[in-house]
């Protein structure tokens, strides 16, 4: 009676180590596609039975792939707007796609687009579209660049992207957290408890995100029926990423020159409230006191400032697998239709509401 084949048997009959075959088989680590389509079809012809991930007919599907789709262009490129530690939601989404992808045999690569680059609709220097199987674009927001990256004739994805207002809508598949449910929901917790004077704080073409959540607060407050006092809607000051200086001077402006603060102000994510909340302490106003903050992203710097943040909690490991299943069957489809997804998000009460 012929005796089981081990992970040690493949790897001898290919010449490979022990390691190499265990990652295909269990569909683990990083590993070129070409080789786990190798290792799989090896272990199918000796009778190899313990897959964990792919069965044999999936494994035969591997082998027969088109060479150039799937085996030389085995790599994935992340196009970064901003670093990845500058976005807490950007940093965390980016630990589950990259897992993800690389159980799909697929590697990564990471590029920081510069203002250069964008200005001059010029691809990063190190990217090559030779191997690149599709695109990953966190944080673009230039409305041209994503364009030209449009017409690469490459699988794209924006996770996040340029506020599209009433222009024609960008040929790409697009992904985003929810804007608008749990917005629509603090506001209507906030009149019920008889804050009605609600203003938002966040440049809403600054991408589409903050666009989004600026529709949804403008919605809400005209389904319940709440004027929106153009006073408390501060919404023409960009943030500044790398110099918040301008923006503090702009809100501590336009807070000193109000005859009285609203009831809440809902912000555009969290470091524009953390930035409201320093200014409004600088004039001696109190929060929650004199007027309530409600943040976006539930950062980590939401949870130990004083007061506490309130906030809404994107689910950004879910949109890093949400990300990867958008990516990989525009690669496998080219012909899908253009799709957009919204991943769920959870609004979470803390001391800047009256809340504990």
């Amino acid at each position: 009676m012929s005796s089981k084949v081990t992970i040690q048997d493949i790897a001898d009959a290919l010449g490979v180590s022990r390691n190499t075959v265990s990652k295909a088989i269990n569909n683990t680590g990083v590993l070129a596609a070409s080789t786990r389509d190798k290792v799989l079809q090896k272990a199918q012809e000796m009778g190899y039975k313990q897959f964990s991930y792919l069965n044999i007919s999936e494994a035969a599907k591997l082998s027969s792939a088109s060479d150039a789709n799937i085996s030389e262009k085995h790599e994935i490129a992340l196009f970064l707007g901003n670093f990845v530690g500058n976005s807490h939601f950007a940093s965390t989404m980016l630990d589950k796609f990259q897992r993800e992808l690389a159980q799909l045999g697929y590697s990564l690569a990471m590029y920081r687009v510069t203002a250069e680059e964008i200005e001059g609709l010029k691809l990063p220097d190190a990217f090559a579209k030779d191997r690149t199987a599709g695109i990953a674009c966190i944080e673009i927001f230039d409305h041209t660049y994503c364009r030209m990256l449009c017409t690469l004739d490459t699988p794209i994805l924006l996770i996040d992207s340029p506020a599209n207002g009433f222009g024609s809508p960008l040929e790409a598949d697009r992904l985003y957290m929810d804007n608008y449910t749990e917005i629509c929901r603090f506001i209507k917790d906030m009149a019920e408890r008889g804050k009605k004077r609600i203003g938002f704080i966040g440049k809403y073409m600054h991408c589409q995100s903050f666009y989004e959540r600026y529709m949804s607060y403008r919605n809400a407050m005209y389904t319940l029926g709440i004027p929106c006092p153009e006073e408390y809607c501060l919404t023409e000051h960009e943030p500044g990423s790398f110099n918040p200086e301008p923006f503090q001077e702009y809100l501590t402006e336009k807070f000193r020159k109000m005859k009285s603060l609203p009831d809440v102000f809902l912000c555009a994510n969290d470091a524009i409230a953390l930035i409201a909340l320093q200014c409004l302490k600088n004039l001696g106003y109190s929060v929650p006191g004199n007027v309530c903050l409600c943040g976006f992203d539930d950062s980590p710097e939401s949870k130990i400032v004083t007061p506490t943040l309130t906030t809404i909690h994107i689910h950004s490991q879910d949109m890093g697998f949400c990300a990867v299943q958008l990516l990989i069957s525009r690669i496998n489809e080219p012909s899908l239709n253009y799709r957009t997804m919204h991943v769920e998000t959870n609004l979470i009460y803390r001391e800047s509401t009256e809340d504990k």
